[in-house]
């Protein structure tokens, strides 16, 4: 087994919901093998609270969480990334800045339980939904072989995973 450790930045123009739950669950289950981030490309410069309760009652790190812009991923002493994963529809569908190192990108879209309006219940609800179709998918990408797969049998696997339960959109092209 490798002892690589991968960095992995998810991307949602907000950087306020989904982007923050794919981050905290890989800090959580990625057990060392992976560092996570997360920004966006319109940032809402806070953490949505449902984000936040949700993760916390389910006892998943929120320590040092905030929203970014992704420009902070390109600069010259930011991390090289291994990959990037979109999760939303909107920054799938924008010009993403060249990532240094041409990291693998797939787009893993959701709907945003931060645009569901209701009751608190329903919110919460709708962040939970969030969290574990984020968490089923961080699930399949942790079992894959990274160090034996080759790049396309990789790249292919990496949009199946988009395409699983809860996907809003099903495009093959990504970020």
């Amino acid at each position: 087994m490798s002892d690589k450790i991968y960095n992995v930045l998810f991307l949602c123009a907000g950087n306020s919901a989904r982007s923050i739950l794919a981050e905290s669950i890989l800090r959580k289950d990625g057990q060392g093998r992976f560092r996570a981030f997360s920004a966006g490309s319109d940032p809402k410069g806070q953490v949505n609270p449902f984000a936040l309760k949700v993760l916390e009652s389910l006892n998943y790190p929120t320590d040092g969480m905030r929203s970014k812009n992704w420009l902070e991923f390109v600069a010259a002493d930011a991390p090289v990334m291994d990959f990037v994963f979109t999760v939303c529809d909107n920054a799938a569908g924008e010009t993403c800045p060249v990532w240094p190192g041409q990291p693998m990108t797939a787009h893993w879209g959701i709907e945003d339980p931060a645009a569901v309006e209701g009751t608190d219940l329903e919110k919460h609800t709708a962040f939970i939904t969030a969290f574990r179709y984020l968490k089923n998918r961080l699930g399949s990408f942790l079992s894959l072989p990274l160090g034996s797969i080759d790049k396309l049998s990789l790249g292919t696997t990496l949009r199946d995973i988009g395409n699983s339960e809860g996907a809003t959109s099903r495009r093959p092209d990504v970020a």
